[in-house]
């Protein structure tokens, strides 16, 4: 909790989006962690996203596209610390010879980001390692409903003709996901045999502006959920997405 408290009081506009005066004491934060519902993350997320002025389309997206799509997002995961060791002090122990400092599980942190707002319109946190392919389909229902799309990027983890399915047919978008699972010479169909005959590649580019937004968080915010157990560090990263949302929409839209 002590972690909340710094960006707290180095950021104003977080405070601000927050209607906080001032950054409270972190044992006030960890009494807020420990009643803390889930629920209550998926609620302010939404809010969050629904505040946000409408982003305009890429102008590369020809008549067609502009008018399929509303949105383009993208899907990624990233792993956050799951102990409060320092960096510094685990690079500096390496240095001097000692054994690496290697966590045997991580908490991993899944989102879908609009890639022109940036913002993030569903997530969901787990222990790693874990292969979150079938989480895709219910992020994506999530960040649909919360803010329809027309175009779905997720790199070759995501992987699977059901993923693709559940895009293109349920939610009625297009999924670009490079067909990597499996050797070059074998054979695949339906819609990842399209995905290896005719990969879109200028427009997979903008899933790399994922990264940016983890690049963000774990810049400005945190890059740990250290809480004793698997269900506080997954109200942590959840955490992490709403407070993320909320810096980057300006104060007097919160």
């Amino acid at each position: 909790m002590r972690k909340a408290e710094v960006p707290l009081a180095e950021h104003r506009e977080l405070r601000e989006a927050l209607g906080l005066d001032k950054a409270p004491d972190y044992t006030t934060l960890h009494r807020f962690l420990n009643r803390l519902e889930e629920g209550v993350l998926v609620r302010a997320l939404g809010q969050s996203v629904r505040r946000a002025p409408p982003p305009s389309r890429p102008a590369y997206l020809n008549d067609d596209q502009q008018g399929m799509s509303r949105a383009i997002v993208a899907v990624d995961a990233t792993g956050l610390s799951p102990g409060a060791i320092s960096t510094f002090y685990v690079q500096r122990t390496q240095n001097r010879g000692g054994k690496p400092m290697l966590w045997r599980k991580w908490l991993k942190w899944l989102v879908v980001v609009d890639t022109q707002s940036q913002l993030v319109l569903a997530q969901e946190a787990c222990s790693g390692p874990y292969n979150g392919s079938a989480m895709l389909r219910s992020l994506a229902d999530v960040a649909h409903a919360l803010s329809p799309f027309g175009w779905l990027l997720a790199d070759a983890e995501f992987d699977s003709e059901r993923n693709h399915r559940h895009v293109r047919q349920t939610i009625g978008a297009l999924s670009v996901i490079p067909a990597k699972r499996g050797g070059a010479s074998w054979e695949v169909g339906g819609y990842r045999a399209e995905m290896r005959a005719e990969f879109p590649r200028e427009l997979y580019r903008r899933r790399a502006l994922v990264e940016s937004v983890f690049s963000a968080v774990k810049r400005k915010l945190s890059t740990r959920a250290p809480g004793r157990s698997l269900e506080t560090q997954r109200i942590q990263a959840l955490l992490l997405g709403v407070a993320y949302n909320l810096y980057r929409l300006k104060p007097c839209s919160v």
